[in-house]
């Protein structure tokens, strides 16, 4: 992990030296000469830790008080490094905000030692307590660093994808071990030099060299897929999904967990903020899905342009339904949830019917339109609900369909499980 520290300090010998002590594979420190220039670095790269020694034209007290009030989000440390010696002095520096006061000259083995032991502490109380990992506010801050600097780096976001369905059927303590393997598998592939984040249960960021993204990305995938059924029943692993009961005896078909990454390389300039690049990152992120496994999509942005990936909204719902009075208040029923319903579909067309509802016919002969529709890769992000008379669930769901939903129904339940995949999707 990358700790960020601004030295301000006019003397250009003691600065340079106290910043080569600082810097190695942990630790980029950036120095300041002027009160302008420490400000604007303030506001751009966020400091984890601020030096500031009294060689500047301002008192001390004065100026710790300053950055207080211009870091309360972030609230980073801030360490004074003075000349006095005098127990005033020192207490009067640490009331007006800075958190720890050093004499000079300093031994720079304990100055080194000090600020080392003070960024662990402000580390350790950004991290999430199931993975460990850098939280979401200091993976943001992280972000924000490079979109301004772009040193180089490039940034991957890797989701664990259908994990609430896994958690459904096998419990949260097993979810928190699988993600606790991926995390594990991650740490493996990087560099000291490299950043593992968290941004929330299932999306995890890294930071890494331009030249290692896709074969880190590439490596995740398959190592993930590898350990993956030691994580199920030799039941499931051999049906080849998880089955989720449901109300009137409804059974939904869940795909088992995968990886998704979604990367950029470079080319940051094209990115105003942390929440574009996220938006940028999950829709990339998005784009890797496949029907069955882990996958990963690398943009590059300088040769494909800031336009190349777009998330568009998709309401429309696909009906096949041979009773006509049945089709009839479906259609209905649906426009009226703000949904285009269509009884058409083309097959070669890119952006197809994100849900698809299939009447599975008096001898599930519909089945091999639903394998059909599930082999297609156009078809890789639709989910489909299978509705039939015939009460077979393990022939509806080992055709690829997403729900088995048993004849008579209710037209409620219908819309709910509707709603439930849109939101998924």
């Amino acid at each position: 992990m990358l700790s960020k520290v601004l030295i301000i300090d006019k003397r250009k010998e003691l600065s340079v030296k106290y910043k080569k002590s600082l810097d190695d594979t942990e630790i980029s420190s950036v120095i300041a000469k002027s009160l302008d220039e420490a400000i604007k670095d303030i506001q751009i790269i966020e400091p984890d830790l601020i030096i500031v020694s009294d060689s500047i034209n301002e008192e001390l007290t004065k100026f710790c008080e300053r950055i207080r009030s211009l870091t309360y989000n972030t609230r980073p440390i801030i360490v004074a490094l003075s000349k006095s010696a005098d127990i005033h002095d020192r207490i009067s520096v640490l009331d007006s905000g800075a958190d720890d006061f050093l004499s000079e000259p300093v031994n720079i083995e304990e100055f080194k030692t000090r600020i080392k032991a003070h960024l662990r502490r402000e580390i350790e109380s950004n991290l999430d307590t199931k993975t460990l990992l850098p939280n979401k506010k200091y993976v943001e801050k992280s972000l924000k660093r490079i979109l301004h600097y772009d040193y180089g780096r490039s940034v991957l976001i890797a989701g664990v994808e259908n994990l609430e369905n896994y958690k459904s059927v096998y419990s949260e303590i097993a979810g928190d071990k699988l993600v606790q393997a991926f995390v594990a598998i991650a740490k493996s592939a990087l560099d000291s030099d490299d950043f593992l984040g968290q941004i929330d249960d299932t999306n995890f960021v890294i930071i890494t060299n331009p030249y290692r993204a896709e074969k880190i990305a590439e490596f995740l995938v398959f190592a993930f897929d590898t350990v993956l059924p030691k994580f199920y029943t030799d039941k499931d692993a051999k049906r080849g999904y998880m089955l989720i009961k449901g109300d009137r005896q409804a059974g939904m078909r869940a795909d088992f967990v995968s990886v998704q990454i979604g990367g950029i390389l470079e080319g940051y300039n094209l990115i105003s903020s942390v929440d574009a690049l996220f938006e940028r990152l999950y829709a990339i992120k998005k784009n890797a899905k496949i029907p069955s496994g882990s996958n990963y999509v690398i943009d590059r942005l300088k040769l494909t342009g800031e336009s190349s990936f777009t998330d568009r909204v998709n309401n429309k719902i696909y009906i096949k339904e041979p009773d006509e009075a049945l089709g009839l208040l479906l259609r209905t029923t649906l426009e009226l949830q703000g949904y285009d319903v269509t009884e058409n579909l083309d097959y070669d067309h890119v952006s197809q019917p994100p849900i698809l509802i299939l009447d599975s016919g008096d001898n599930l002969e519909e089945l091999d339109l639903c394998k059909k529709i599930k082999n297609s890769r156009n078809f890789v992000n639709s989910k489909i609900i299978v509705t039939t008379t015939v009460h077979d669930k393990t022939a509806v769901l080992d055709s690829g369909a997403d729900l088995y939903l048993p004849k008579p129904y209710e037209l409620s339940d219908l819309i709910r499980w509707v709603e439930y995949f849109v939101k998924k999707i």
